[in-house]
């Protein structure tokens, strides 16, 4: 094996034990992964893999690709907890792998291997790759897309690459309904193609781009068959199920969002902190962009053209979140690939990175000391006794808090002012790997309403059943014995409070789960009610039939 592969190994090895510690060691966590994980599970329960369904009712916000890809892997493995994760870490690891070989491809060895490394240490790279958010997933078929295109246009022509990359294309649809935006990248390769620049593939007018139709393969797997079926069935759910699908989640949802408003310049003051640490090497990639674009360079025209796109797509949406721009971060890797190797070089550069590694390793220090010494801030234990975590929990992440401190220490002191780039590197990786072995397990217990679902459970004999109103994901999922429950963030209160009071008198040995800040629309009499305790911020109550006030 050559010096080149080995390396290739080890930034491999590198990232499947960045993105896979701690598989397997927490449940899903709100407020995404519980619902992705329901759905999956009901999906192999009841076999029903055309139409997901959230605790019996159909869920109709995201295309069901990434639940299919759950419950397959759920299937396989048979553990919900290890399940739930594995699409985003195999989506992580196939983004990085596509990331260094387009880099290689475009710019050689050396900064292909850098460019792995600063996306594997991006901080939304690595959320994204350890969570159960559809995200993963979209990223992981944009990039194949961008990829695949790029193939063609730049380093083609490549026509089954291209038809690679619409048919991922199709797959980022039903993913989540965004997944066309490769196809941007066709609009800086037209202008780049007629301004004359140089790396570009000879691609024309040609009968081949009808590969471009592959596209809705994919999609037409799914929605044929869902189509018929809503057809042949008469049902007014599942009507109803389509046309949320089609229109309320696609188009209606980018141009009339109903939540998450912010104004038209959000992503720019947001991918400083998601993108960090690569983000921190824009000011001095800026400049040599912009000379190498004056220049005609193609690569970086097709790259960046398309990340700008990206970014006006998303920005020029009302409704705008921190993860929608994620698909723009390895598109820019590629295109920081040739400047990393003078980059990393560059003393400031060195100084930077080196601080920003120091103050990494300082911040885990400070705050291991401070939960051992009892000088947490107040405001701070507040809200985390407001998210469940209690003193015992918050003293129990203090020693791997100081284990990642002093090991990252230890390593900055060896690497140097020399190696800032790699002490950074370094000190990222191992503070993601205690992370999530040994301070994502103990939280685990506040994250998720297990033991509040546990004793719930104890006050159902054999023969009852347990209901929850306002219920959410994560409750139904924790369920010992299955929840019932009377529809999903109702806005109708009166009637959902009527119809399980119904429910709870129906048949004795029944338990309904009633939170506190409903109490004064529910028919009970609060004297009847069994506390319970709390969870994700609500106050819960537990009601049997005798606790009804009307009859």
């Amino acid at each position: 094996m050559t010096d080149r592969r080995r390396w290739y190994v080890f930034l491999f090895a590198v990232a499947v034990v960045t993105l896979g510690a701690g598989l397997g060691l927490r449940d899903p966590w709100p407020a995404d992964e519980p619902r992705f994980a329901l759905v999956a599970r009901e999906m192999v329960a009841t076999g029903d893999w055309l139409f997901p369904h959230r605790n019996g009712e159909l869920y109709a916000d995201k295309p069901p690709l990434a639940m299919w890809l759950i419950a397959l892997a759920y299937q396989t493995t048979g553990n919900l907890r290890v399940a739930f994760l594995l699409p985003s870490l195999l989506a992580g690891l196939a983004t990085l792998a596509l990331v260094v070989d387009l880099s290689r491809r475009l710019w050689g060895a050396r900064p292909a291997l850098a460019a792995g490394a600063v996306l594997l240490i991006s901080f939304q790279f690595v959320w994204q790759s350890r969570n159960a958010q559809i995200d993963a997933l979209l990223v992981g078929w944009t990039t194949l897309g961008l990829y695949g295109l790029a193939r063609h246009l730049l380093l083609g022509p490549a026509w089954g690459w291209c038809a690679i990359a619409f048919l991922a294309m199709g797959c980022g649809v039903i993913s989540k309904g965004v997944g066309f935006l490769p196809v941007l990248a066709l609009l800086p390769w037209a202008v780049a193609r007629w301004r004359g620049a140089h790396g570009l593939a000879r691609v024309g007018a040609d009968w081949r781009w009808l590969v471009a139709l592959l596209l809705v393969v994919p999609i037409a797997a799914w929605l044929v068959p869902m189509l018929q079926a809503v057809s042949a069935s008469g049902d007014p759910a599942l009507a109803a199920y389509r046309d949320n699908i089609l229109f309320k989640q696609t188009a209606r949802r980018y141009a009339a969002p109903s939540h998450h408003f912010k104004p038209p310049w959000y992503y720019l003051s947001q991918c400083w902190h998601l993108w960090a640490p690569l983000s921190v090497l824009l000011p001095w990639a800026i400049p040599a962009w912009w000379r190498r674009i004056r220049r005609g360079d193609a690569r970086q025209q097709f790259l960046l053209g398309w990340v700008l796109l990206v970014f006006v797509f998303f920005s020029v949406s009302p409704g705008k979140r921190g993860v929608y721009i994620y698909p723009a971060l390895p598109a820019l890797a590629v295109a920081l690939a040739p400047l990393l190797p003078g980059l990393l070089r560059r003393r400031d550069v060195r100084i930077a990175t080196l601080a920003l590694a120091l103050l990494v390793s300082s911040a885990l220090l400070v705050a291991g000391g401070m939960i051992i010494s009892d000088l947490v801030p107040a405001y701070l234990s507040a809200r985390a006794a407001a998210e469940g975590v209690d003193s015992a929990i918050l003293r129990s992440l203090a020693l791997p808090a100081l284990l990642a401190g002093g090991v990252a220490a230890g390593w900055i002191a060896w690497t140097r002012v020399r190696r800032g780039p790699l002490a950074l590197a370094g000190t990222l990786v191992i503070g993601w790997i205690v992370a999530a072995s040994l301070i994502l397990p103990r939280l685990n217990p506040a994250r998720q309403p297990g033991a509040l679902m546990a004793r719930a459970d104890a006050l159902v004999d054999e023969a009852g059943a347990l209901g929850m109103v306002r219920f959410k994901e994560q409750y139904a999922l924790m369920a010992p014995r299955g929840l019932v429950s009377f529809g999903y963030q109702r806005r109708d209160i009166a009637a959902e409070m009527a119809e399980a009071a119904a429910w709870l008198r129906a048949r004795p040995g029944r338990v309904l789960l009633v939170p506190a800040d409903e109490l004064a629309h529910a028919p009970v009499a609060r004297e009847r009610l069994l506390p319970l305790g709390g969870a994700h911020g609500d106050e819960w109550f537990a009601a049997r039939a005798e606790a009804l006030t009307q009859p």
